[in-house]
């Protein structure tokens, strides 16, 4: 019988991972262009910021000649990192909302009936959202470029690209363990005021927001990287262990 059994399992290769993951992505991609308000609420929050705050605080707040500025620069040229920071915040905390919603309505427990393992699945999923982060992230840019806000150089949009990677791994790991922490989708709501609002605050003495800057001037802070990348994986090794499909649906039945 083990025999048999070992016989009819096809192994899970490569290709089969990729076919899993490119099928999340794609999904989670639909999902994003179906809700144009999440797009449009992604960019409102910096933009706000960008043409209202930073244009008022503009003649009042100075910043001297910090790395990795080599001249005085203006105040919104200083706020976008923590602006791009704050829309892949947004955009975590709402992927792992969206965590928390299929796990109660059990399509996550679908996926896992796959021979993927569960870790595989966190981790495409949290991919998907990253990407959709990024496509975010350059909408601003492009936004932004004509507020004369741009690197010293085209090379800074790309440079920038790795550490929007990093900085998103982390944002949405930490979605991620957030949601595997929530029993119920109405609870989701207050942990996220506890969450996004003292990081929101504090966006501009984030690790990842200084690993951001320096990317989008073409250079690199080690020690940013050292503490984003330590904490993508203390997050998502979290989220890994903590996430339970059957949490939303034990709760509904009163287990």
């Amino acid at each position: 019988m083990s025999a048999i059994a070992a016989g009819g399992r096809r192994p899970f290769g490569l290709r089969a991972y990729f076919i899993c993951m490119l099928g999340i992505v794609w999904r989670e991609s639909l999902r994003f262009l179906h809700q144009r308000e999440r797009f449009i609420s992604a960019l409102v929050r910096p933009l706000v910021w960008l043409f209202i705050f930073a244009a008022g605080f503009r003649q009042t707040l100075g910043v001297s000649i910090i790395p990795p500025y080599e001249t005085y620069v203006l105040y919104e040229v200083y706020i976008t990192p923590g602006l791009i920071a704050m829309i892949q915040l947004f955009n975590g905390m709402q992927s792992s909302l969206s965590m928390v919603y299929d796990r109660e309505m059990g399509s996550m427990r679908m996926l896992l009936v796959s021979p993927a393992p569960r870790w595989f699945l966190l981790v495409s999923k949290l991919i998907a959202g990253v990407a959709v982060s990024i496509l975010q992230v350059y909408a601003y840019l492009v936004i932004a470029y004509f507020w004369e806000i741009e690197p010293p150089s085209p090379w800074g949009y790309v440079t920038i690209l790795p550490a929007l990677v990093l900085s998103g791994l982390m944002m949405g790991a930490l979605g991620m363990v957030l949601s595997s922490l929530i029993k119920q989708l109405e609870n989701f709501a207050g942990v996220m005021n506890f969450v996004i609002f003292p990081m929101f605050f504090a966006s501009s003495a984030l690790y990842a927001v200084e690993l951001i800057r320096f990317a989008f001037w073409g250079k690199l802070d080690p020690l940013s990287l050292a503490v984003v990348v330590g904490c993508t994986a203390v997050f998502l090794l979290a989220a890994v262990i903590a996430y339970d499909p059957a949490r939303g649906l034990l709760m509904r039945r009163g287990g």
